[in-house]
């Protein structure tokens, strides 16, 4: 279980608080129950995944799911002018294991064209080293990654930086607030593993970022 999973709906759940006509979108939500987890009340909530992912969570779930969901590629511009069209402010994006999977260009042009539409937002999604992207340690995390699902779908990273503050030479108005790894976190068990999070090598491998946009 990532970190991202064990924070961001605490951060959410402080967001929306904060926030009461706030919209928190959640980007490739896959069979996510986020919408259950953080309040029994309802709230101002969209998921987004490809189409065939959506039709199979409103299958599931039927007339239970009282929030909007949009099926298509979070590569696409149409999701962003939809959500646009709706609420240019204080709208909190989520990206959970997501990003690192996508060719570069396309996260930092999705990162320009956010930047571009919305204004007193955030984004909290989950990174990876960049050098996790590349060469050798490439072919590591490829290998470890069939191994543990028998499958080639999904088991490649391809979008990575060295630091979390590269994102904010993708657009002027997108600025880190905080960042996180799981050897951060107070309740980790064992309990020495905390001593990692003084090493960037360990707690920078792959880790959690909030920033601001606009």
């Amino acid at each position: 279980m990532s970190y991202f999973y064990l924070k961001n709906n605490p951060y959410t759940k402080t967001f929306i608080k904060k926030n009461p006509k706030g919209l928190v979108v959640s980007l490739g939500c896959g069979f996510d129950t986020r919408y259950w987890r953080v309040s029994k009340k309802p709230w101002n909530y969209i998921e987004m995944d490809l189409p065939e992912v959506i039709e199979a969570k409103k299958e599931v779930l039927g007339d239970i799911v009282k929030y909007e969901m949009i099926g298509c590629s979070v590569l696409d511009k149409d999701w962003i002018e939809q959500i646009a069209s709706k609420q240019k402010e204080r709208v909190l994006f989520l990206a959970e294991g997501l990003f690192m999977y996508l060719p570069e260009k396309d996260v930092v042009r999705l990162f320009k064209r956010l930047a571009k539409s919305f204004s007193k937002s955030q984004i909290v999604f989950e990174i990876v080293n960049k050098k996790y992207t590349k060469g050798f340690w490439k072919k590591i995390v490829e290998s470890k990654m069939k191994r543990n699902s028998g499958t080639e779908a999904g088991a490649s990273f391809n979008f990575g930086i060295k630091d979390a503050k590269d994102i904010e030479f993708y657009a002027r108005n997108i600025k880190v607030m905080e960042e996180w790894s799981y050897f951060e976190d107070p309740d980790i068990r064992p309990r020495f593993q905390r001593l990692f999070r003084h090493f960037k090598s360990f707690s920078r491998t792959q880790w959690t970022i909030r920033a601001r946009i606009g």
